[in-house]
């Protein structure tokens, strides 16, 4: 009898440790950098899915393109950017800290994974003359002049180099206007407005200095919740 009561008791205190052992994936023998998660709980919103995963014992909230899955999956992706208080819309939720994946599979193998853009380095420079607005700013004197410039708001005009839309209900722009400042020619944009590849564009958007994604995607400088309208191309 005294020893079915001590069966008993390890039973009791082993079940929720069990319990949290459940969630608890370990990730051994994958390609470096490669994150092995299981679904915990999951949300679609617009065109991404939601999904509240466990690494390693660790909890936490990443966004992926929309997709069939089920809890208790195990799921890969490589790299990832954090985004940090970020507000859905769609889900009319605030997140602490989630993480952005452009791409996610179910097979560890799949590595052919990339990130939301390229770096800032990557886009060429354009040999481009913009005329600025008269009201306005170049992409130069935003860079130059960034500290009085933090958190306040400009207009500026510029050439679409880049575009990534639909990431985290919110559009990614990169512009050029034929200017620059120490190097920097390029600014990126976060706007909801749709724009295009080659479209001139006027934009009204805060300055933000010094955001790091994750993943090393880090901005000096960027604008941030900008108004877009449309000119022409170019």
């Amino acid at each position: 009898m005294k020893r079915l009561y001590v069966i008993i008791l390890v039973f009791i205190f082993c079940l929720p440790a069990c319990k949290k052992e459940d969630n608890k994936v370990q990730a051994t023998g994958l390609p470096a950098g490669t994150h092995m998660v299981k679904v915990l709980d999951n949300m679609d919103a617009s065109n991404y899915t939601y999904l509240k995963v466990s690494e390693n014992g660790n909890e936490y909230w990443i966004a992926a393109p929309k997709m069939k899955v089920d809890k208790g999956e195990i799921l890969y992706y490589t790299q990832a950017m954090e985004m940090k208080d970020f507000h859905s819309d769609a889900l009319n939720r605030t997140f602490p800290s989630i993480y952005l994946v452009q791409s996610i599979t179910g097979n560890p193998q799949m590595q052919s994974l990339s990130t939301v853009h390229q770096q800032v380095s990557a886009t060429p420079r354009e040999q481009i003359s913009i005329e600025p607005l008269k009201d306005g700013k170049t992409i130069a004197q935003i860079f130059s002049q960034r500290n009085e410039l933090s958190g306040r708001t400009v207009r500026l005009r510029g050439k679409v180099v880049k575009y990534n839309p639909n990431i985290m209900d919110r559009n990614w722009v990169h512009i050029q206007d034929g200017t620059e400042s120490d190097g920097n020619y390029d600014l990126l944009i976060t706007s909801k407005d749709v724009t295009s590849l080659g479209q001139i564009i006027v934009v009204e958007g805060k300055v933000a200095l010094n955001k790091d994604f994750g993943a090393g995607y880090s901005y000096t400088v960027l604008l941030e919740d900008a108004k877009i309208s449309s000119e022409k191309p170019i």
